[in-house]
């Protein structure tokens, strides 16, 4: 594993033939880049996407997970269905999850638990919306997702996930954080995570940034000390945009 993660999130983008399009054209030069590649499309995808690339760098994630194993519950995708196709990541709490459909840093917890079980690595979102950045608020907004969606979180167990941060403000508006702005919540969230643990530990999590990453600032922005990779939304959509920012890493080394 190196240090960078480059994830894309396609989110409810692009259909069977498009996703299956895409996935080649990524594993096709996943070679050549020196980053881990993980892509995420919808779940209905899963299994074509899977298929694209099997045999190669290119990693598999699903955008979501529920945490039941099984049962009535209409809807939802059980970390062992995801398992069973192939995914060995799952996105919680990302900021749509949380600010749209309602999930709670409590939900996120159940969620992360179960996707632990199973097998999978989570990477688990973590963010301000712009009038909590504007009031100051956003290490508390921050310490208090980390605290609720980590929360029983073992030594051993924190090594096996992985944190995003994502400025709501900067999701799909254009706007993106200044490299400085990322490293401060960054350095943040490593020292939450060192003083909950210790510092080897910290160390040792990669913290991606999330939020209108891009070919032009993807270098800058793993250029700082404790971005370890990006999660890409928009920019994952096109093979071209996603192997240029994963070339940043390269770059940022």
């Amino acid at each position: 594993m190196g240090r960078y993660l480059i994830a894309g999130n396609w989110k409810m983008n692009l259909n069977q033939s498009d996703s299956r399009a895409l996935a080649a054209a990524i594993a096709a030069q996943a070679g050549d880049v020196e980053a881990d590649l993980l892509v995420c499309p919808p779940h209905v995808y899963l299994n074509q996407v899977a298929a694209e690339i099997a045999g190669t760098p290119v990693a598999l994630g699903a955008q979501n997970a529920y945490h039941e194993p099984s049962g009535a519950f209409t809807g939802e995708t059980s970390v062992a269905m995801l398992a069973d196709v192939g995914c060995q990541f799952a996105i919680l709490g990302h900021s749509e999850r949380r600010h749209v459909m309602g999930e709670t840093d409590a939900d996120v917890n159940k969620k992360l638990h179960a996707v632990l079980a199973g097998g999978l690595t989570p990477i688990v979102c973590v963010g301000e919306l712009l009038a909590e950045r504007e009031s100051g608020q956003t290490d508390a907004v921050i310490a208090k997702q980390f605290e609720g969606s980590l929360a029983g979180l073992t030594a051993e167990d924190a090594t096996k996930i992985v944190l995003a941060y994502e400025p709501v403000w900067a999701i799909g508006t254009g706007k993106v954080a200044t490299p400085d702005q990322a490293e401060q919540v960054h350095a943040g969230l490593r020292k939450l995570l060192s003083d909950r643990y210790n510092a080897e530990i910290a160390k040792s999590i990669r913290l991606l940034y999330g939020g209108s990453v891009k070919p032009d600032n993807a270098a800058e922005l793993m250029s700082q000390p404790n971005v370890d990779g990006v999660l890409v939304g928009g920019a994952s959509l096109k093979a071209a945009d996603f192997l240029a920012i994963a070339a940043g890493a390269s770059k940022a080394s």
